[in-house]
C-alpha cells in the first residue's frame, strides 16, 4: 500500500492489523484528554507497528501520519498472532525489532541531553536526514512538533530555525 505525506494509516483508539513500514516514514500522535496532541513517536523503514501489539493485540495508541511518501505493508492480525503461537523463532524477531527501537530512543535520549538547544535540533536533523533528505526539517515536522521531539518550546525552535537559515545566506 502506498500512502502519501500527510494521509493517516490508523487512529488513535482503533483496532486492527499490524503494518511494516518498508519506505518513508510516519509520525505518531496521540491526542490527550484536555485535546492536546503530542507527537510521540517517528517510524522508519523495517519496523513493524504498532510496537505495543507486537505480542498481544491492543488499541491503536495514536494516530500513524505518513511524513513522506511510504509504502507500507498490511499484516494481517490474526495470521500475525498464530505464526507467533507456531513459530517461536518469531519471538526472537520481534525481540531483535524491540531492541532496535530501543537503541533509537537511547538516541533520542542523547539528543535531548544536549545542553545547548542548537546542537538538539542539529542531531535531529542529522537523524531524519539518515532516512529520508529533506532540505528542512520544517517540510515534515511542525516547530511544534520539533519542540515536542527535542525538548524545546516552539519558538526556541523558530528562533534556531531563522538562525540557521540566516547562516546559510
Amino acid at each position: 500500500m502506498i500512502l502519501h505525506k500527510g494521509e493517516t494509516l490508523f487512529r488513535q483508539g482503533e483496532t486492527g492489523p499490524l503494518y511494516h513500514l518498508k519506505s518513508g516514514m510516519l509520525k505518531i500522535n496521540r491526542v490527550h484528554a484536555d485535546g492536546t496532541l503530542t507527537l510521540v513517536n517517528v517510524i522508519v523503514p523495517g519496523e513493524t507497528i504498532p510496537h505495543h501489539s507486537l505480542l498481544s493485540p491492543n488499541p491503536y495508541y495514536g494516530t500513524a501520519v505518513a511524513l513522506v511518501t511510504c509504502e507500507v505493508e498490511v499484516l494481517s492480525a490474526a495470521d500475525w498472532y498464530r505464526e507467533l503461537e507456531e513459530n517461536h523463532e518469531k519471538c526472537r524477531e520481534i525481540a531483535l525489532q524491540l531492541q532496535g527501537k530501543l537503541r533509537m530512543m537511547q538516541q533520542r535520549i542523547d539528543q535531548l541531553s544536549e545542553v545547548s538547544p542548537a546542537e538538539r535540533l542539529r542531531k535531529l536533523q542529522l537523524w531524519f536526514q539518515s532516512f529520508v533528505p529533506v532540505a528542512s526539517l520544517s517540510e515534515v515536522l511542525t516547530q511544534d512538533e520539533i519542540g515536542q521531539f527535542i525538548g524545546l518550546r516552539r519558538e526556541t525552535v523558530n528562533r534556531l530555525l531563522r538562525a540557521q537559515s540566516g547562516a546559510r545566506k
